[in-house]
């Protein structure tokens, strides 16, 4: 199987204005994109994708959660194809190339090949994920799950967004609902480009991250009940403030997380505080403690001490205490062959580069579960995303996707 030249790289320049051409595309208010799944504005992204995709030669697949699947072809008609992927939709307030990247430089890595007219064994697919971000339709990474097996399309279909409407009519308002079986498809392999979102790359000054690893992931709802009255009139050996039993909890959560370091993280993001009130101690929060880890052991090791150490603080102020596990999914080991080709590709390209464990979900978590997959990352800048002052380099992103390329030849065999 012959491996691609060291001088092959894809075009910087056209790979940066593809970006930015999309990034036209639902804008956000300062500077990035608010182009949520199943939205006007995602249905405009998809058209323009469309377009460049067949104008490179690829026939387009849809199937009925919207996942889109650039096809261009090989030279055997009987070998399963290379997949690319990452997704088009952003956060509401989200950057220009939080998955953007992948699915662009999927497209450009077609685009060069079909310039040089390298042909390989494999077909190559370029697919765009529908709703991976998760923020308009809960959970994240929807689509690639269902395609996956993990959920049902029936369950998919009846997430709501905040008004109300449901995920199934929005995608076919749109006009983005196929009729092809999703998961039927079966693939050779499937690679991911994607910025790190976190900021180990930039510090240490690495072009490439070797992602082997992905976190797992531990959600779970904590409720506190002590009993509001008034701050100023209330004696402190009187009073039952679930706010300071959350924030004894809180502090328990850190210090959990620490005891696993380096790779295991912790904290609160959702907080609801109630009544909310200047004046009025609170008589009840509901937070959801976020643990991850790359170690199943571990995130079991940290649920259980937060119920522990929760309930005992609970105790010795007078409140109780109640946990949920309200979502979660198990750490992933990449494809160890894929991420040898990510690895070689750096290597033969003169990048420097990293192994790395992901942080964040990605549909590559779940599709990993049904094909040999691994993931590329290149920094961003302060580590910064989900927010529109994301930012990365033209370099760094041209960096990425020639080691997408090269690993995505390698896999799927050039022809000479």
């Amino acid at each position: 199987m012959a491996a691609p030249g060291e001088n092959l790289k894809i075009n910087g320049d056209r790979l940066w204005d593809s970006l930015m051409e999309m990034a036209k595309i639902g804008p956000g208010v300062a500077g990035g994109n608010n182009r949520q799944t199943v939205t006007d504005e995602d249905g405009e992204g998809r058209a323009l994708f469309q377009s460049w995709c067949e104008a490179v030669g690829c026939t387009m697949g849809l199937d009925t959660m919207g996942n889109m699947f650039a096809e261009y072809p090989g030279t055997d008609p009987d070998a399963l194809p290379v997949y690319i992927g990452s997704h088009l939709d952003t956060q509401p307030t989200g950057g220009k190339y939080d998955g953007v990247l992948g699915v662009l430089g999927g497209l450009e890595v077609l685009r060069t090949i079909k310039d040089l007219g390298i042909k390989t064994k494999h077909p190559i697919v370029v697919t765009n994920w529908t709703n991976e971000e998760g923020t308009r339709y809960a959970p994240a990474m929807l689509s690639s799950g269902v395609f996956a097996g993990i959920h049902t399309q029936d369950w998919a279909y009846d997430r709501e967004d905040a008004e109300g409407l449901k995920f199934g009519d929005e995608l076919k308002r749109i006009g983005w609902c196929g009729d092809e079986e999703v998961g039927a498809r079966k693939m050779h392999a499937m690679f991911e480009l994607h910025i790190e979102q976190g900021p180990i790359l930039e510090a240490e000054g690495k072009d490439i991250g070797v992602v082997t690893h992905g976190q797992g992931l531990s959600w779970t709802q904590v409720t506190i009940e002590g009993k509001d009255s008034h701050t100023g009139s209330t004696p402190m050996p009187m009073r039952k403030n679930a706010g300071l039993g959350m924030a004894r909890v809180l502090e328990k959560v850190d210090e959990i997380a620490w005891s696993h370091a380096p790779h295991a993280v912790g904290a609160a993001g959702h907080i609801d505080v109630y009544p909310n009130s200047r004046n009025v101690i609170p008589g009840k929060v509901v937070f959801t403690v976020d643990f991850r880890s790359p170690d199943l052991s571990v995130i079991e090791d940290m649920e259980a001490r937060l119920r522990v150490e929760g309930q005992k603080i609970a105790d010795d102020m007078g409140l109780t205490i109640a946990f949920e596990k309200v979502g979660g999914f198990d750490p992933v080991a990449f494809d160890e062959t894929c991420v040898s080709a990510v690895r070689n590709a750096a290597e033969r390209l003169g990048y420097s580069h990293r192994d790395l464990i992901s942080g964040a979900g990605h549909d590559a978590c779940w599709i990993n579960q049904v094909a040999p997959t691994a993931m590329i990352m290149c920094p961003c800048v302060d580590g910064l995303s989900h927010n529109e002052a994301e930012e990365i380099s033209k370099e760094w992103a041209a960096a990425g996707t020639d080691v997408l390329m090269h690993a995505v030849l390698e896999t799927a065999e050039i022809v000479e």
